[in-house]
């Protein structure tokens, strides 16, 4: 129970208390937490109830705050619940109860490095019937590793930023040379992003247990992707522009404590994986996302069946002695079910664009200027209930033809 009003249908109930980074009016942004249709301006609380934490919530990013570790992020979560659920709390919290629609979202964090991980099954399989259609779909390594490619962290964007049709090298079938011009295979990718807060040294591996130890939490991923860039220069170093001229995220981050009524048994692992990524408490999160395509839902993929955890990709992220910073932004890479409509890349639902499907009464493939792709998600719980996860949105504007 809680003294706060929650909207029926609204995406953070009373036991989530995601945390972002919001403006209001003319001040400065400072870091809030989410709860039905308003947001808590965790500053001027925290400096008259816990003043250790008011400087860590007055900073335009959540750096600060991540960097404190666990054991802060967990005394935080804990009376942040007896904030919403304490009656003795509300005049202290009422006055700085701001309604979501009054604040502007910011980039929830510094992002100090972005690693893209590809660690469902079913999407690099789909991809590689499609890419490479007279040999095995999986590559050798794939089952040996969680497959990542590091990305650019300066182009991860807030949600609602538009996206800019991004230009390259492209070389269509019918020709004997590449081409230079916009794309002309934009794409989407569904993905669940681990957000890291406390650092790893260098030389310093991470191993499998101690996930949770260094992740806070979790946002919704759209890695945007220029297919036709993509395919011609992905040989032999991996992608490059196809992918870095935006990654949006969701605002808010959601801390790993509220998910844990949704963690669920990590999938077999065939052939079995080397000391470093085994564990025997691997998990995964029964989560579900949503994709609309101009307001139409075209795909529902789910999360569970994701053949690595995130705690196996953190600990081949490091295994080398790579150091993880606060700030850290890693990716799951496209969420993709086993069933059509679960595929969570517009390459995989169209099949390769041979496959259109009906958006606003019309046949689509990839993405077109003034296009509107939106990602919501949620975990779900034994007791039927959900944990939203929020939303990632972004729009297609036309780029330069230069």
């Amino acid at each position: 129970m809680s003294w706060i009003d929650v909207p029926e249908g609204a995406a953070f109930g009373t036991d989530t208390l995601p945390l972002g980074v919001f403006r209001y009016g003319d001040q400065q942004p400072r870091v809030g937490a989410a709860v039905g249709d308003r947001v808590i301006d965790l500053a001027p609380v925290a400096s008259t109830l816990r003043p250790e934490l008011a400087p860590h919530f007055d900073q335009p990013a959540l750096n600060s705050f991540l960097a404190l570790g666990r054991p802060a992020w967990q005394s935080t979560r804990t009376w942040l619940l007896g904030l919403v659920g304490d009656p003795a709390a509300r005049e202290t919290v009422e006055p700085h109860l701001l309604p979501l629609s009054a604040v502007s979202m910011l980039l929830p964090f510094e992002v100090a490095d972005y690693v893209d991980f590809y660690a469902s099954q079913h999407h690099a399989t789909n991809l590689g019937r499609l890419f490479r259609p007279d040999s095995e779909p999986l590559l050798p390594n794939w089952k040996h590793l969680p497959v990542g490619y590091h990305g650019r962290a300066g182009t991860v964007v807030v949600s609602g930023t538009e996206i800019v049709r991004p230009s390259g090298q492209r070389k269509p079938p019918s020709e004997p040379a590449p081409v230079f011009g916009p794309s002309q295979r934009l794409d989407i990718e569904v993905e669940l992003g681990f957000v890291v807060g406390a650092p790893s040294a260098l030389g310093r591996r991470v191993p499998v247990g101690d996930f949770a130890e260094h992740v806070y939490g979790v946002v919704l991923v759209n890695d945007w992707s220029a297919r036709d860039l993509q395919a011609w220069e992905y040989v032999p170093l991996g992608p490059f522009l196809g992918k870095s001229f935006a990654t949006s995220i969701s605002p808010w981050v959601v801390p790993l404590d509220a998910l844990q009524a949704s963690v669920v048994p990590l999938g077999a692992q065939d052939p079995p994986v080397l000391p470093y990524l085994s564990g025997e408490d691997l998990t995964g999160y029964d989560l579900t996302f949503e994709v609309r395509w101009n307001g139409e839902l075209v795909s529902r993929p789910p999360y569970a069946p994701m053949y690595w955890s995130p705690a196996q990709m953190l600990a081949h992220l490091t295994v080398n002695g790579a150091s993880a910073r606060t700030g850290d932004l890693f990716a799951s890479g496209t969420v993709s079910g086993p069933d059509p409509d679960q595929r969570g890349s517009f390459i995989e639902l169209t099949w390769g664009g041979k496959e259109p499907v009906t958006v606003g009464g019309a046949q689509r493939t990839f993405l077109e200027d003034g296009d509107e792709v939106t990602i919501t998600g949620w975990a779900n719980r034994p007791d039927g209930t959900r944990i939203g996860l929020g939303e990632v949105t972004g729009r297609i504007a036309p780029g330069s033809r230069g």
